[in-house]
């Protein structure tokens, strides 16, 4: 179902609002029937709220009535029609601007003192509040701090078929609550505040992406863990068959995540037809060339289908941003009117298209209960790490110089390590004369962080909240970057991008100083000792080995997520 572009006529290069008001009454015939497209006229009572409010096009309408009463002309019986037109077709704005209704009351006592008090039933509208629509569904979200539910009550029992089935069921409910309304309040706030249904959407993305991650997460053994994950990547398979694209990026953004993807012994259990398919849907869903393969394989796809919401939206600001409001002689810019209208419009027409879904209510009660949790992202990594410690077999820096592997290296070789820094402010305390432990040089070179940190050098990022527009990975960790706002943590100095929680163990320096042109590669252990100048770049280098020092020596000693936060703490 792709966008048809109407053409606008002579009002393609812009028109005032005088022009598009009397192109709305135009569109109607004596009998009252639209005549032809009812295209501009839909651009111009919808569209109309990124410029002005509804009530002062609805004023502008009604101010055309006392000349075309002293004119005796037709263009009365066409301002009812236009007036009618926008009640009918477009009652939820009526619905929720009771200033609207005001504005229609005093209308018809305007039509009644001249007269014409037959016409008011053209203006009803009391039937509105009898409409039926699933308003209380969409209430504002809060937050809920209840104890945590477990993860699944029937992952077990369901194929993936079904699982597709009924999160399908879950997702074209949620997506059909967002209305017109919905999408112009969000071009015009720029933001998914006070809309609802659009908070509801999202919210349910990020509980299907979390759920996944704690259906592998919930399995004791790397096997076990294996199979959860290829059941949800045959979950995937499923749903894009079913051409619901915006769970699918829930699901594999789920498997994506870096708490799953670290999981390097899950990960070998993992067969390699399921990885192929893994790799291919993230391919699908790519952002390269703006999501090209998403969007050429959404455009084939007729009949039933649920767009990923937060491209679609992106699209809309992208539209806002680009073209201006108005244009010369300060006409309204119709083009953008109407590229607003058709993106719109289009998702609005999928929400009638029959789903033909089958669900079974008990199991969507139960599916949305599973989906309802309260993990924060710090809990998922403390599981993450308690299912596979992190690697304690790394290369050390330490074992080139340890080579009787007794804890202990010379105070000569330390000297020498020490040596290669432009910094000297302790004397070490031995445990064994003319021997430096492990845990006193991982001190000594923390408390060196410590003093690097506070004199402006090393690795120190300005770090700030970031909504990414489009998918994004994370620099340090390589995870994706999930969710539709404030998804990770962005450089504002180097442009690095990171998780929340990997922007405090972020091993790479912040260029925003450096003058040397080439980037210098991540360190890894030498056998040799260190040895550089005081050049901007040789202390840069010289960094990057104390701090992977610090990762290998202090970090990797413990599996428990938060051992990284008291490291954090420690160098502040």
């Amino acid at each position: 179902m792709g966008r048809t572009v109407m053409s606008l006529g002579h009002l393609t290069k812009g028109a005032s609002w005088e022009e598009l008001i009397q192109a709305c009454l135009q569109s109607f015939d004596a009998d009252g029937c639209v005549c032809g497209s009812s295209h501009l006229l839909n651009i111009t009572l919808t569209m109309h709220r990124t410029l002005i409010s509804s009530n002062d096009l609805l004023d502008k309408l009604i101010t055309q009535y006392p000349s075309a009463i002293c004119r005796q002309s037709c263009i009365t019986w066409f301002l009812f029609l236009t007036t009618r037109h926008w009640i009918q077709e477009f009652w939820l704005m009526f619905r929720l601007h009771h200033s609207l209704s005001d504005s229609l009351d005093q209308f018809r006592e305007l039509i009644t003192e001249q007269g014409q008090e037959h016409l008011c039933s053209l203006l009803e509208t009391k039937w509105i509040n009898n409409r039926d629509w699933s308003w209380k569904a969409s209430q504002k979200i809060q937050d809920n701090n209840s104890k945590k539910r477990k993860v699944s009550l029937l992952f077990d029992h369901l194929e993936p078929i079904e699982l597709a089935e009924h999160l399908t069921y879950l997702e074209f409910k949620s997506f059909c609550r967002i209305s017109f309304v919905d999408y112009q309040n969000y071009i015009c706030n720029g933001c998914m505040k006070d809309i609802p249904a659009m908070e509801r959407s999202i919210a349910l993305c990020n509980g299907i992406s979390q759920w996944v991650q704690l259906m592998v997460l919930s399995r004791p053994t790397a096997q076990l863990r294996a199979e959860v994950f290829s059941k949800f990547i045959h979950v995937a398979q499923s749903l894009h068959v079913m051409h619901n694209y915006n769970t699918l990026m829930a699901v594999v953004g789920g498997l994506c995540h870096s708490s799953i993807s670290r999981l390097k012994d899950t990960t070998s259990h993992v067969p390699s037809e399921v990885t192929k398919v893994l790799n291919e849907m993230t391919d699908l869903l790519s952002s390269c060339r703006n999501y090209d393969n998403y969007r050429q394989a959404y455009n084939r796809c007729t009949g039933f289908k649920i767009p990923i919401l937060g491209v679609h939206l992106k699209d809309l600001i992208t539209v806002n941003e680009a073209m201006s409001d108005y244009v010369e002689d300060n006409k309204v810019n119709v083009q953008k009117l109407q590229a607003f209208y058709s993106h719109i419009n289009e998702l609005i027409q999928l929400q009638q298209v029959p789903s033909r879904l089958d669900a079974n209510k008990d199991l969507v009660h139960l599916l949305t209960l599973s989906l309802d949790l309260y993990y924060t992202e710090d809990d998922i990594y403390e599981l993450s790490y308690a299912r596979e410690p992190k690697n304690c077999k790394a290369p050390s820096v330490f074992k080139n110089y340890d080579h009787d592997e007794n804890g202990f290296i010379s105070q000569e070789d330390f000297e020498k390590i020490a040596a290669s820094f432009p910094f000297s402010f302790c004397v070490m305390d031995k445990e064994k004369e003319g021997l430096v432990s492990r845990d006193e040089i991982t001190a000594y070179f923390m408390r060196a962080s410590v003093i690097c940190s506070k004199l402006g050098l090393g690795f120190v990022h300005n770090f700030q909240e970031t909504t990414y527009m489009k998918p994004t990975f994370c620099d340090n960790c390589s995870g994706f970057l999930w969710g539709v706002i404030k998804q990770g943590y962005r450089c504002k100095d180097c442009g690095m991008n990171c998780h929340k929680l990997c922007k405090d163990q972020v091993a790479f320096e912040c260029k925003k100083n450096t003058k040397v042109a080439n980037t210098i590669d991540s360190p890894t252990p030498t056998s040799t000792p260190i040895t550089m100048g005081t050049s901007e770049g040789g202390f840069s280098h010289c960094l990057a080995h104390l701090w992977y020092f610090i990762n290998t020596e202090h970090l990797n000693k413990t599996s428990h997520l938060y051992d990284y936060h008291a490291i954090s703490n420690t160098m502040k």
